[in-house]
């Protein structure tokens, strides 16, 4: 027996429904994509028997267009009717920046209205952590230049007040970039509000000096994410070459998160998730240290 076809309250199949709808009912947001490429940067030193400095940085491009004509944005666009988010992430990377073939994870949504002076824009972001060193980074586009930019985060205040059925905490965070002469700075305020087993976070740009559009914001929540995530995955193995000295290793951990850890408790927390090697390193002026590499059939990256 045939089956009945499924009508809705007005007589309709869904194929009759979507021959007579109208798309035009509402008025359409536009999409955007948003890519946070983090990596760290190695500093030499004068004195070869130093150890290089490290720091953590990030991939910003100088908009060439209207609007924020002049100022600094993370790499991105719209995407198009016929393409998915990640296929226009990994087609606006490429077009702004040259960088192709990278892993990236969608981190979160942004829909605030006014947050795009054109029209109303919901916009995706990415993140992705790199080796620097296999990237060939250059302005194209809509873009007059591309650079990695030396991160600071800096938390200036932070209290919290207790409610009757939970607390609110605000913090204040400062974020700096700087790429030689250039520096862009702002402070985004984040008010977390707990009531029972309802949270909300609220996050307000207070200070904006060079970021385009509302990519501040993204710049923080972007680094918040990524030192939770080095806690719990091994996503910073991305970061490292094949063969790695444990201090090293330690090192690029420490620069994320933003403190220093103690070896012993690092080396255990880290022990599942590297092989010793029978190499050494060879730098003159340095003791030689064992090499290790990534065990690349564990765990989540």
């Amino acid at each position: 027996m045939p089956k009945k076809p499924v009508t809705d309250r007005n007589g309709l199949t869904e194929e009759q429904f979507l021959q007579g709808y109208d798309a035009g009912m509402y008025e359409r947001p536009s999409v955007t994509v948003d890519m946070l490429i983090f990596t760290v940067m190695e500093q030499e030193q004068d004195n070869y028997r130093k150890l290089s400095e490290k720091s953590l940085q990030l991939l910003m491009i100088q908009r060439g267009e209207h609007p924020y004509l002049g100022q600094w944005a993370l790499p991105g666009g719209f995407v198009g009717v016929d393409e998915s988010l990640e296929d226009a992430a990994l087609r606006e990377l490429y077009s702004e920046t040259n960088i192709s073939n990278v892993y990236m994870e969608q981190l979160y949504t942004w829909g605030d209205v006014g947050r795009d002076p054109r029209m109303r824009v919901i916009s995706s972001s990415y993140m992705a952590l790199v080796d620097r060193k296999t990237l060939d980074v250059q302005a194209g586009d809509d873009a007059a230049d591309a650079g990695w930019f030396e991160v600071t985060y800096d938390v200036l205040e932070s209290g919290r007040k207790e409610l009757e059925e939970g607390y609110v905490e605000e913090q204040r965070i400062r974020i700096t970039l700087q790429k030689e002469d250039t520096v862009l700075t702002g402070v985004v305020t984040i008010t977390e509000t707990v009531q029972g087993h309802v949270r909300r976070v609220r996050r307000e740009i207070a200070e904006n000096h060079g970021f385009a559009f509302d990519h501040l914001k993204m710049v923080q929540y972007a680094i918040e994410r990524l030192r939770g995530k080095v806690e719990y995955t091994d996503i910073i193995f991305n970061l490292m070459p094949p063969l790695f000295t444990l201090s090293e290793l330690q090192r690029v951990y420490e620069i994320i998160l933003g403190r220093e850890l103690l070896a012993p408790a690092f080396r255990r927390k880290i022990a599942d998730s590297v092989t010793e090697t029978d190499e050494f390193t060879k730098d003159a002026g340095h003791r030689p240290s064992k090499l290790y590499r990534y065990k690349a059939d564990r765990g989540s990256r």
